[in-house]
């Protein structure tokens, strides 16, 4: 193991997104590492599954559930209040997202909002419901966001998930300074390739492909959920306002999603199949 088990021992996380994919492998390694952690979701059965799954594999481990459509702000309140009932959390890893391929002249309000809503808006809600219960009770805190490398130079046909990482990395860099005197960090990765079940389904209908990675392979979960523990960590407590780049050196490359040349010649019949494997909005 890279870390000590008790890293995080004493730590309690609210991690967004929890239930699947990156946001359950971050609960999972922070569980491991010795920290309590709070997980949210829009889907009650997702996180009750994901819960028991935790506690079947680490006997021992403190996990709550916590549903929750973090584009709501009042809903977001709730379910901080629910979580602080539980214990105060400490660190605060903003993972949930909606992301999917689209021509964006094509898009509507509605699909536009899904976007932002999530990724952008519920981020925000998360980050400032726990920052001001951090200021309140004269508390320190972290804050950990997953961005996307289309948060540092663009994303074609990914518009709106670009839009809203941007924000994300406005919001880190500007309240590493804000709160900064307050003992809070805010840190963020931007993860290149790590494979999940609905980020193959809705980003790559051509598989996941390596050329544009010097590396030649995808990340392993286990590499970025060992620099998320990293980051959250007391062994990071001088690292604020950061995005730590994990792609394999894709970015070296130019960084462009991988497909995205062949889509700017794509005919209207594939786009129309594109939009038949992607979810309603």
């Amino acid at each position: 193991m890279a870390f000590a088990p008790g890293l995080l021992a004493g730590r309690r996380a609210l991690v967004t997104g929890g239930g699947t994919g990156l946001g359950r492998s971050i609960g999972r390694r922070f569980l491991e590492l010795g920290a309590s952690v709070a997980i949210c979701g829009r889907r009650a059965a997702v996180l009750d599954a994901t819960a028991e799954a935790f506690r079947a594999d680490l006997p021992g481990a403190v996990v709550t559930t916590h549903p929750c459509d973090i584009r709501d702000a009042a809903a977001v309140e709730a379910m901080l209040d629910d979580v602080w009932r539980h214990g105060a959390a400490d660190i605060l890893v903003n993972n949930a997202a909606a992301n999917f391929l689209a021509q964006t002249h094509r898009l509507s309000a509605r699909a536009l909002d899904a976007v932002l809503g999530t990724t952008l808006h519920g981020a925000a809600y998360c980050t400032i419901g726990c920052g001001r219960r951090w200021i309140d009770a004269r508390q320190s805190g972290v804050v950990l966001s997953i961005l996307t490398l289309s948060a540092l130079q663009g994303g074609a046909f990914t518009t709106p998930s670009a839009m809203a990482k941007a924000g994300l990395l406005a919001m880190t860099q500007s309240l590493a300074v804000e709160w900064g005197p307050h003992g809070i960090r805010l840190v963020a990765i931007a993860p290149g390739t790590f494979p999940t079940e609905a980020a193959v389904a809705r980003l790559r209908p051509g598989g996941v492909e390596h050329a544009g990675v010097p590396l030649r392979r995808a990340g392993k979960h286990e590499e970025l959920t060992d620099l998320a523990a990293f980051l959250v960590s007391e062994h990071a407590g001088y690292i604020t306002g950061e995005c730590v780049v994990a792609d394999g050196g894709r970015r070296l490359l130019g960084g462009a999603r991988a497909g995205a040349q062949e889509m700017l010649e794509w005919t209207d019949e594939q786009w129309a199949q594109q939009r038949a494997r992607t979810p309603s909005r």
